[in-house]
């Protein structure tokens, strides 16, 4: 099997036991990531939209670590504390993609990491 780990400063480091991402073939494995500000241990939780935006950001860098961005995903999934977050997170999300939109499925869920609000993962085409 062909199998590269990626990581990368430039997105918050693993909190447990995996990787930011692993790539097989054409297809990039990204990691579910919360709001963690990289370099630190601290969390853009000030407001939903915050939140998710740094997640969003979090993503982008490991996308750029690879050379590509948000036009090649294929999928994500979202994580929420709560379906009350619903709007607010897409709207920000929304902001990220253009009209061709990946594939998706948002859950609420009963807890996150750090008591997060929102964590979203994804799979990208390279």
């Amino acid at each position: 099997m062909d199998k590269q780990i990626i990581n990368t400063s430039t997105a918050p480091a693993p909190i447990g036991p995996y990787n930011q991402a692993v790539k097989s073939g054409n297809l990039l494995f990204i990691s579910g990531q919360i709001a963690l500000i990289p370099g630190t241990e601290l969390l853009n939780n000030e407001s939903i939209a915050a939140e998710t935006h740094q997640v969003m950001k979090n993503l982008e860098s490991i996308l750029t670590a690879e050379g590509i961005d948000f036009s090649h995903i294929l999928k994500t999934t979202i994580y929420l504390s709560g379906m009350e977050h619903f709007a607010e997170v897409n709207v920000v999300y929304g902001q990220y993609f253009s009209s061709e939109y990946p594939a998706r499925e948002t859950v609420a869920v009963k807890g996150l990491p750090r008591n997060v609000n929102v964590e979203i993962s994804m799979i990208a085409a390279i």
